[in-house]
């Protein structure tokens, strides 16, 4: 398991008074924020979410994705069953989520979970109408894909992305989607949390938690708002049973615009500014060792040589409050707060130093692809043959999501068929030497594997330890 706003006849159940008309010492109130009040009368608690979904439901979307996999049979069983003692044998294997129409000409948005590795994905709209969906951006890191159907130049109902709506805790919700497969269904809850960052299998995120039920088979649908918006994709839960026990999770609304944004401009991968900092949440002790009135931010122990974040005047020691107005309190929240920023855009980061607030000014900037990854798959008679390896840089590092402050060298990212796999290579390996020469780029492991050898000594790095060990090719 994994816009802007429209406004609608407010529901009873969230019905603010009326204003009588400001007084001289009154001013007229916000109307983009209304006045959250609870139910007061039982005219209140009958009050129904139909309006909502009703506006909405048209654009909630089934999605199917399998693929097919050649699997060897066990001749034992082939040759006593009459079968083809070892033939290969295919089996369908499949996935089954939701989705949301985002804009008329059949763009949808969707979980990566729901299609990842798949080679078919079919998209079922509400009125039961199937149509072949291809995939134009995947995106791992945030657990989003956008999807495209041919619809002939017809229109279709959307859903509109709400990444301006100020979420509070407590307020109402609707969970949208396809559970176990029984059709469209709607739940609703509360935002019971925001900015969840320690939760989630996804490599970058800040989470919406919703109490309202998510089940298998809602990844990839909408967490919608009472205005009929989407606030949220829905992506995973937390439970004992696999069923919805009232935590689960939904991606933010300003990271699903992001990723279709770049969908739509025709993008295939995201690119997401970074923060270029390494550091760690400031506990009970260490804001009393540092003079803070209260455990908040992240403590700045290293800062990337050369980054934005270097030449905004981040150093050492300093601890990160916010960025751009948002708490930050580990760095996956400070991942975020940035991440989901443009390239060039000018972020605000307000830091405590020497017991002292003050605001820098940081640039929005991609993290660096230098040394160039310059991936190889290593080939031939050596220890590294069907290894694939690369030249860590910060953004290999972002990609993979892996330290970046780990050193460079020549990091193993995948182990295929070959020698590599016998020799006890992992991804994730770091080449430091290969029979006395040190590796420093994926050219100088190249060179070394080609230049033929009996016997290999090789010294990896794992997991911050160094091992090595003689091998024969």
């Amino acid at each position: 398991m994994r816009s802007y706003r429209v406004v609608l006849p407010a529901l009873a159940l969230l019905a603010a008074c009326s204003p009588q008309g400001p007084s001289k010492a009154q001013t007229i109130p916000d109307l983009a924020q209304p006045t959250r009040r609870a139910p007061t009368d039982p005219g209140s608690m009958k009050a129904s979410f139909s309006p909502v979904v009703k506006k909405t439901a048209p654009a909630i979307v089934n999605v199917a994705s399998k693929r097919v996999v050649r699997q060897q049979a066990d001749p034992f069983w082939d040759f006593f069953m009459g079968g083809g003692g070892g033939t290969p044998r295919e089996q369908v294997q499949g996935s089954l989520g939701s989705g949301a129409i985002v804009r008329a000409d059949g763009v949808i948005i969707t979980n990566h979970h729901n299609i990842e590795g798949m080679s078919d994905v079919t998209v079922q709209l509400a009125d039961r109408r199937e149509f072949p969906a291809t995939v134009l951006l995947d995106d791992p890191r945030s657990d989003l894909a956008v999807l495209k159907i041919d619809t002939k130049g017809e229109r279709l109902p959307v859903i509109a992305i709400d990444d301006q709506e100020q979420l509070e805790v407590g307020d109402l919700v609707l969970a949208m989607g396809n559970p176990f497969g029984v059709g469209q269904t709607v739940t609703n809850g509360i935002v019971s949390a925001l900015a969840r960052t320690d939760v989630g299998a996804a490599e970058f995120g800040s989470y919406i938690q919703t109490d309202a039920a998510i089940n298998p088979g809602n990844s990839g649908g909408p967490l919608v708002d009472m205005d009929g918006d989407l606030i949220g994709v829905n992506t995973f839960i937390i439970s004992r049973s696999g069923s919805s026990s009232g935590v689960g999770f939904a991606i933010p609304a300003a990271v699903v615009r992001q990723v279709v944004n770049t969908a739509l401009g025709g993008g295939h991968s995201v690119v997401r500014p970074w923060l270029g900092v390494k550091g760690q949440p400031v506990t009970g002790d260490i804001a009393r060792s540092l003079g803070l009135a209260a455990p908040r931010g992240v403590v700045i122990s290293d800062v990337y040589p050369g980054g934005s974040a270097e030449r905004a005047g981040i150093r050492d020691g300093d601890v990160i409050l916010s960025i751009d107005g948002q708490a930050v309190n580990d760095e996956g929240g400070g991942a975020f707060a940035i991440g989901t920023h443009k390239i060039g855009d000018r972020v605000q980061v307000l830091i405590n130093r020497n017991g002292k607030e003050q605001t820098l000014t940081l640039r929005a900037e991609a993290a660096p692809e230098s040394p160039a990854r310059d991936e190889r798959v290593l080939k031939g008679r050596n220890p590294f043959d069907g290894a694939t390896v690369v030249n860590l840089s910060p953004a290999v590092a972002q990609d993979l999501n892996i330290d970046p402050f780990a050193g460079r060298g020549v990091l193993v990212t995948k182990i295929g068929q070959g020698f590599a796999l016998n020799a006890g290579l992992r991804p994730g390996d770091f080449v430091r030497e290969v029979n006395g020469r040190s590796i420093n780029t994926t050219a100088d492991l190249a060179a070394v594997s080609n230049a033929g050898a009996a016997t290999w000594t090789v010294t990896i790095e794992r997991n911050g330890q160094r091992i090595t060990a003689r091998l024969r090719a």
